[in-house]
């Protein structure tokens, strides 16, 4: 990696600190990492009898640039509290080895682990939930991904409480200190109805009106408002209640308390308050009730993390670390009563070795004294996995007699490169192929999508984000779709007469992105015969929901695998490639592509982004601002991307943010789904919602939804720009994130720069230690031994 000796190539000199960081040398040796929070206690976490919520705590307020990013913090799209997120990193990354639910899998970007939680109110508060499609803050004390922090996996930072969440754990101490009557809560306020989460939106025609997505109304029971005040609940948390447990939410919650933590954005303690509210001396820490409620609630925050399923003996220490008393007796009845699925793993056992690897080197050997995994997992995610794995069993077996061998030897024969040829003889005999390559190993999927439309085959090629799409129809695939918009029908050929989707071929690029349950309902939407090539840069970070889909095909090596010899070009090009390979070579970079700027705290870190987005880039590169992306590891913290997006706004876009924090002209992150980001720009608001330009896609996102949908997006973070290139980045390392960093969120953050990377460097040897020693964060997973199941037998 290179450093510049002047401000950048060929501008003038600007302020005298820009010239002293952009001639500073690159990374200096002996770099100090901040030191760790303490972790929390375990009777400060859970109480010490179980009862959780203590009387008289304070809670933070929530941190924002502005009211419409506050409250798109509090709550992830659709309601939920999202996954410390899809991007949230850890404290401290791990090695692999057993899963931490401390951590945040993957150092990269990812949802909240199950047990990194959140601290006691008396403690404080962290701020409410997570930003939509974001990851949490650089590690606190009371870090939980969101999507890790604290954590063993070292990269989600403070796990953020939702609005929701903040106002039930006031609401208990309040009764319990008898500083209101629980009956005060009914005289408060009814609030607007829970909408529905959004369908992908649509590109529409030029003359199409706007796509606005519809609202739910959702209508709580007399009885369940008055269970809640009974339990010290806000009344505000009857809406979601009633989603979460149906119309029986207040017998349900009669019955068993702990069913609160159903609810998204309630966290233990306060469930332990309600319940104890409501039933007394009878509540304890040992309650059956509260320890199956708690073994559902950890598997969901590991879902939240990336795993489908958790090995057994973590998630009773998990248990154990909650006051459970008999954690074990707590997973048999978990078990016994159906709330969970077990499943064994590893010779002999149901779905063979489970295996440990990230993808590279996986596979040799690794059954031969293996040990069996006992494995718990939700309903939900196991049986997308299994359905996932039948699913490609069955186009793995598929045949093939649509175009003779010689039609596809003519295909690969005009191929535009030997990868490309060999990905469209490998398509030819095989219904499932795997394809890996860096950015410009996508033109070889493109040219199979055209060999094969050439041969009259029905072909269609997906990606995960609009960029990507845009990207492929200036590769010749002019009828490129997203995989949302494919799945909903606004976009791709359509379904045929049995439901199934009216394709010979699908060819998915970005396919580290698809999560098990995307790609479950990806394949069982394939007829019988329809080939199938998943195609994407093993290096990136993987998915914001659970599974590593993409990693676990290619370790099964289950079908065959096309690795690309096509490397990208340039300074760009060389720089991302070492860093796949756990190397962060000095690259010689004459046109600037490639400038680093030394920070010494998050302050500066901050001041030299502006200065950077607003004047040196545009200047001496010549990229506008608006073609300038800020990726930072997490939301919070001083130099995160509330931060960064309240100064980079104050320079480009100075307003009062007269429509919910926002403003005509403001760049946005708009997250209509968990797990999608779409990059806009506020185009106007009236009383129907507010107006965005999506990449020439009109959105209007009702009033009630900006909170939880929208926020500024000059600054993102990786997890939320995977998918999608600008034509320059600034990619902001704080000292704070030195713990979050791994080799896929360096990889991913860096590779979103088409022509120009600025680095500020504030993280000294902790990036090069990063990008060598901790690849990505383990997901526990088990579709890699299903599908090495479904092969045993023929081998």
């Amino acid at each position: 990696m290179t450093n510049d000796r002047g401000p950048l190539a060929g501008e003038p000199a600007t302020a005298p600190a820009e010239e002293a960081a952009a001639q500073a040398p690159a990374p200096a040796p002996g770099g100090e990492e901040p030191p760790q929070a303490a972790p929390e206690s375990d009777a400060a976490r859970a109480g010490t009898d179980g009862s959780g919520t203590q009387p008289g705590a304070e809670t933070a307020t929530p941190a924002g640039s502005s009211a419409g990013n506050s409250a798109a913090e509090s709550a992830a799209p659709g309601g939920e509290d999202e996954p410390a997120t899809e991007d949230a990193e850890a404290a401290t990354p791990g090695h692999g080895g057993a899963t931490d639910l401390s951590a945040a899998p993957s150092g990269e970007d990812e949802p909240a682990t199950p047990d990194a939680e959140t601290p006691s109110p008396a403690h404080g508060a962290g701020n409410p939930g997570a930003e939509p499609g974001g990851e949490d803050e650089p590690a606190t004390d009371d870090s939980r991904t969101q999507p890790g922090a604290g954590s063993a996996g070292g990269e989600s930072p403070a796990r953020e409480r939702s609005a929701v969440a903040e106002a039930l754990a006031a609401a208990v101490r309040a009764v319990e200190s008898g500083e209101r009557p629980a009956a005060s809560f009914f005289s408060e306020p009814k609030p607007a109805a829970r909408p529905a989460r959004p369908a992908p939106v649509a590109r529409p025609a030029a003359a199409a009106a706007p796509v606005r997505a519809g609202v739910r109304a959702i209508t709580p029971s007399a009885g369940l408002v008055e269970v809640l005040a009974a339990g010290g609940a806000p009344e505000q948390l009857a809406a979601a209640a009633a989603e979460a447990l149906g119309e029986n939410a207040a017998d349900t919650l009669r019955e068993d308390p702990w069913q609160l933590l159903a609810v998204p954005g309630v966290r233990p303690e306060q469930a332990d308050g309600f319940a104890r509210a409501l039933l007394g001396a009878e509540c304890g820490p040992g309650d059956e009730r509260r320890a199956q409620a708690l073994v559902v609630w950890l598997l969901e925050r590991a879902a939240l993390a990336g795993h489908t399923v958790l090995e057994a003996p973590a998630l009773g220490a998990e248990l154990a670390r909650r006051s459970v008393p008999e954690p074990d007796e707590a997973l048999q009845s978990a078990i016994a009563d159906g709330a969970v699925l077990v499943f064994h793993e590893g010779p002999g056992g149901e779905g063979g070795s489970e295996g440990e690897g990230e993808g590279e080197g996986e596979g040799e050997g690794e059954d031969a004294g293996a040990p069996v995994s006992l494995l718990l997992g939700l309903d939900r995610y196991a049986m997308a996995e299994e359905s996932l794995a039948d699913g490609l069993g069955r186009l793995i077996n598929a045949t093939f007699p649509e175009a003779p061998e010689a039609d596809w030897e003519a295909a690969a024969a005009t191929a535009p490169s030997p990868s490309a040829a060999e990905l469209i003889r490998t398509a030819a005999g095989c219904g499932l192929a795997a394809h890996s390559g860096g950015e410009a190993a996508r033109a070889e999927p493109a040219a199979l999508v055209a060999a094969a439309a050439g041969l009259g085959l029905r072909a269609c090629a997906a990606a995960h984000t609009e960029d990507g799409r845009r990207r492929l129809a200036g590769l010749g695939v002019p009828d490129a779709v997203t995989v949302a918009g494919l799945l909903s029908g606004q976009q791709g050929p359509g379904r045929a007469e049995d439901g199934s989707l009216a394709l010979d071929l699908l060819v998915v690029l970005d396919a580290p992105q698809l999560d098990v349950e995307t790609a479950a309902l990806l394949v069982e939407s394939l007829a019988d015969g329809t080939r199938l090539v998943l195609s994407g840069d093993p290096g990136v970070l993987w998915s914001a929901g659970p599974g590593r889909v993409f990693a676990d095909v290619v370790a099964a090596r289950a079908c065959p695998v096309v690795v690309s010899r096509t490397p990208d070009p340039g300074p760009l090009g060389e720089l991302v490639s070492g860093i796949g390979v756990g190397e962060l070579h000095q690259v010689d970079a004459p046109g600037k592509e490639i400038v680093i700027v030394p920070v010494r705290d998050p302050g500066e870190a901050v001041h030299r982004t502006v200065q950077l987005v607003a004047d040196s880039v545009p200047r001496a590169i010549g990229v506008p601002a608006e073609h300038t992306q800020v990726i930072t590891p997490g939301h919070g913290g001083p130099a995160g991307t509330r931060a960064l997006n309240a100064a980079l706004k104050e320079r480009l876009n100075p307003g009062p943010g007269r429509f919910g924090g926002f403003d005509p002209g403001d760049r946005i992150a708009h997250v209509p789904a968990p797990g999608r980001m779409l990059p806009g720009t506020v185009v106007s608001a009236d009383a129907e919602g507010l107006r965005l330009d999506c990449g020439g896609t009109p959105v209007v996102v009702p009033p009630e939804r900006v909170g939880e949908e929208v926020r500024h997006g000059w600054a993102v973070t990786a997890h939320q720009a995977a998918g999608t290139r600008w034509p320059a980045a600034v990619v902001v390392l704080p000292g704070d994130a030195a713990g979050t960093l791994t080799r896929s969120w360096v990889y991913t953050a860096f590779s979103r720069a088409e022509r120009h990377l600025s680095v500020v460097h504030g993280v000294d040897q902790a990036l090069p230690r990063a990008v060598a020693e901790v690849p990505a964060k383990e997901r526990t997973t088990r579709l890699r031994s299903l599908l090495q199941a479904q092969a045993r037998p023929t081998e």
